[in-house]
């Protein structure tokens, strides 16, 4: 595996969201001395917050799924995720509404899912299901090791036993092809093919091997922090803090200065001059070109992920009691996908997620009130020609009241506020998408823009824009396929970190 060269004694990462707060911790817990840059007040990145007329919102991910990959980063300092957090189970997982009115709760547990489906579809159907949990399982002990967890040296590293096991468990057919085998309603397939919009790509066009997807969202729990999910990076800035890593906040990096092929120092527009032994960039890819005056040597541009308008509102709690996250499905799909990936519109019927975090922690949101994050996806500004600054008003109005017609709760409803493509372009989101780059086949595994960049000795990327990818386990895997870059393979045992460069 390809390493730093030279001392990494010194180790500045730029960025602290989970990626930087990863990697901080990963690095520190194997003998380095750390310092993180961070251009906002507070830890998070992507998972960020707003505090707002006595709501207290986050406005990132709000799905928390494979809590072992927290375990694994307070691991590495000799921490418990429970000392630091508090994370409570949500179930049923997902509660799906469909436009003719029927509805599904999706369950982790096996058996209460059998019963669910049974209901919903029928016996058959159920038995489907438990064909395809076997296969998602499979798919997923194929996948994690070799494909979702390594650093890849190029495609060639890819040509191993486990790539034959992958191909033979169709891992390269389409997602909703492979869902079909096993489930034959279509309006249940959604409720394990709707994540390939994550991924930036229709469930007809992804990858089956992305259903692990499916598999972490469906099978093994899905989580959310007492507090909220700004919860996750605060707790892993304290332990990163407890450990030695240094933060400065409030500082944007403005150069990298170079001698060579190695960085030497970042300068922040703090005036301060960090020096340092190597650096790992967690910024946007074509941020991180910037600062390193590098161009990309890939034959067509990076693709852009869809992006999504949110809206975050505060309604009464006296209404009905609306689950934790809802899956509002209208009666349109495959050609809702096509309107927002290939057409570059707005979706004509949209499916929408609502998610109420007041359900997990009433305290998100002043007395008698309730917290409501209500997420569209949206074409990115690269494909669409849309003026967010004069529609998006218009737009949430009309997806406030979808979500209000398909989930009859919101009552007194308060918009708290509006975020739009063009507001991620405006955090330097490339072509306005908070979920970084598709993931088509050319930008999956060692296709994908790599964490080392030829030329570079000791600069290293991580992040949604590099390896594994978008979402909160991709980007805590990518903090610690960063730490390996530098340090080496670790091995890690409980309360300690040993590294051997290989």
């Amino acid at each position: 595996m390809r390493t730093v060269t030279g001392r990494s004694d010194h180790v500045v990462v730029v960025g602290a969201g989970l990626a930087g707060l990863a990697a901080a911790i990963h690095l520190v817990g194997r003998g380095r001395e750390v310092t993180v840059v961070e251009r906002e007040n507070t830890p998070g990145g992507r998972m960020g917050r707003l505090d707002a007329h006595g709501y207290r919102i986050d406005t990132g991910p709000t799905v928390l799924t494979m809590p072992e990959l927290l375990d694994d980063v307070f691991d590495a300092v000799g921490e418990r995720t429970a000392d630091r957090l508090d994370l409570r189970l949500v179930e049923p997982a997902y509660h799906a509404t469909y436009a003719d009115g029927r509805t599904l709760a999706v369950h982790s547990d096996e058996d209460a899912m059998v019963r669910a489906v049974t209901e919903f579809a029928g016996a058959a159907q159920a038995a489907g299901y438990r064909r395809l949990r076997d296969w998602l399982a499979r798919l997923y002990r194929a996948e994690f090791d070799r494909f979702i967890a390594a650093n890849f040296e190029s495609p060639l590293s890819m040509l191993t036993p486990a790539l034959a096991r992958l191909t033979a468990l169709g891992g390269f057919r389409r997602w909703d092809d492979k869902v079909a085998q096993f489930i034959s309603d279509p309006d249940l397939r959604r409720v394990f093919t709707f994540q390939a919009l994550y991924a930036g790509v229709a469930p007809d066009r992804a990858l089956a091997a992305y259903a692990v997807i499916a598999h972490m969202d469906t099978m093994s729990g899905v989580y959310f922090p007492l507090g909220g999910m700004r919860a996750v990076p605060d707790a892993l800035a304290a332990a990163a803090t407890a450990a030695g890593v240094r933060f400065r906040y409030g500082s944007t990096v403005t150069e990298l200065a170079r001698t060579g092929g190695r960085v030497t120092a970042v300068h922040t527009d703090q005036g301060e001059r960090i020096d340092c032994d190597a650096v790992v960039l967690t910024t946007e890819l074509h941020r991180t070109y910037e600062l390193l005056e590098h161009r990309s040597r890939r034959p067509v541009r990076v693709r852009p992920a869809p992006s999504a308008v949110i809206l975050h509102i505060g309604y009464d709690r006296d209404g009905p009691e609306l689950p934790h996250h809802s899956l509002l499905f209208g009666a349109a799909w495959g050609s809702t996908f096509r309107e927002i990936i290939e057409a570059g519109r707005v979706m004509s019927d949209p499916s929408l997620l609502l998610t109420r975090a007041t359900a997990g922690d009433p305290s998100l949101a002043p007395p008698g009130r309730e917290l409501l994050y209500l997420l569209a996806p949206a074409p990115n500004l690269q494909r669409g020609q849309i003026d967010w600054d004069s529609f998006g008003d218009d737009y949430a109005a009309r997806i406030l009241d979808i979500a209000q017609a398909r989930s009859h709760a919101l009552r007194n409803a308060e918009v708290l506020r509006i975020v739009t493509p063009a507001d991620w372009a405006r955090k330097d989101m490339l072509a306005g998408s908070p979920f970084a780059l598709a993931h088509t086949f050319a930008q999956t595994g060692p296709f994908r823009p790599a964490n080392m960049i030829r030329g570079f000795e000791n600069v290293v990327l991580a992040g949604g824009s590099t390896v594994p990818g978008v979402g909160i386990p991709p980007v805590l895997i990518s903090g610690r396929l960063a730490a390996d870059r530098v340090t080496g393979h670790a091995h890690i045992r409980r309360g300690a970190a040993t590294a051997t460069a290989r």
